[in-house]
């Protein structure tokens, strides 16, 4: 365990959850404490009444991905991928909120998010290869499903570093906002995610994911789709629309 800085800070309040990555002094690498802690944080807000999970770094950057000290003392970060894994698949909107630099595993942490929202100061580059590094199966879908072939390749194959311009035209970044601005925007986007209901945004969020990887299931889409026609939020949805007036849904 580092003895710089602390574990993630789980904070829920509301239907809106937020970890704050907590090791700014070593730019927030991970260590194996790290990635448990992130994973029992992701298990806490799945099992919550919880709709928008917000991921954010203290200091001046993001993540810069798994302590790469660990990996030289033969130590292979094999929690990093479940964790990742984890996010992508857990249930709440995910929002990643990038005010500095990002590298390595962090980018695939900030991919695994259904939002990217960056700065001007924000950068990244992918160092696997100038390590000696293969990534995992995981990380690799995920840059190829959310930027494309050549993106990916151009990260993966030569270890650049690319500004926050380059990250917003390739689709890293989801949203590219002065920093003055990105905190409310966050704030914004949180509070609108958090107001809509619950059963179409996790059903969709889900199979909008499985689309993307090719493994859609459609069986399980149609039975979602069925428990939003019968639900108590479709009937306050269209009552509410009618009223003009904002809805109150239950996630029945």
């Amino acid at each position: 365990m580092s003895d710089t800085g602390s574990l993630p800070i789980l904070e829920i309040e509301d239907r809106i959850a937020t970890i704050t990555l907590s090791r700014p002094e070593v730019a927030n690498r991970l260590g194996p404490d790290d990635l448990a802690a992130l994973r029992q944080h992701v298990d806490t807000v799945n099992e919550a009444d919880v709709l928008v999970l917000r991921i954010r770094g203290s200091g001046k950057y993001f993540c810069s991905g798994f302590d790469i000290g660990k990996l030289a003392a033969g130590q292979r970060g094999a929690g990093f991928e479940p964790l990742v894994n984890a996010l992508e698949d857990c249930r709440p909107v995910t929002i990643a909120e990038i005010h500095g630099g990002v590298y390595g595993g962090g980018t695939d942490l900030a991919l695994a998010c259904d939002f990217r929202i960056g700065t001007l100061a924000t950068e990244m580059f992918m160092p696997a290869a100038r390590l000696g590094l293969h990534f995992y199966q995981g990380g690799m879908e995920r840059y190829v499903s959310r930027l494309g072939l050549n993106a990916a390749k151009h990260l993966f194959l030569t270890a650049e570093k690319i500004d926050a311009e380059a990250m917003f035209r390739c689709g890293f970044l989801t949203e590219l906002l002065p920093a003055s601005a990105l905190r409310e925007r966050v704030e914004q986007l949180s509070s609108t995610i958090a107001s809509l209901a619950p059963i179409s945004v996790f059903g969709m969020k889900k199979h909008l994911n499985a689309i993307a990887r090719g493994v859609l299931d459609v069986e399980a889409l149609a039975a979602d789709m069925q428990r939003s026609v019968q639900s108590e939020d479709i009937k306050e949805g269209a009552i509410a629309w009618k009223e003009k007036r904002v809805p109150r849904f239950v996630g029945r």
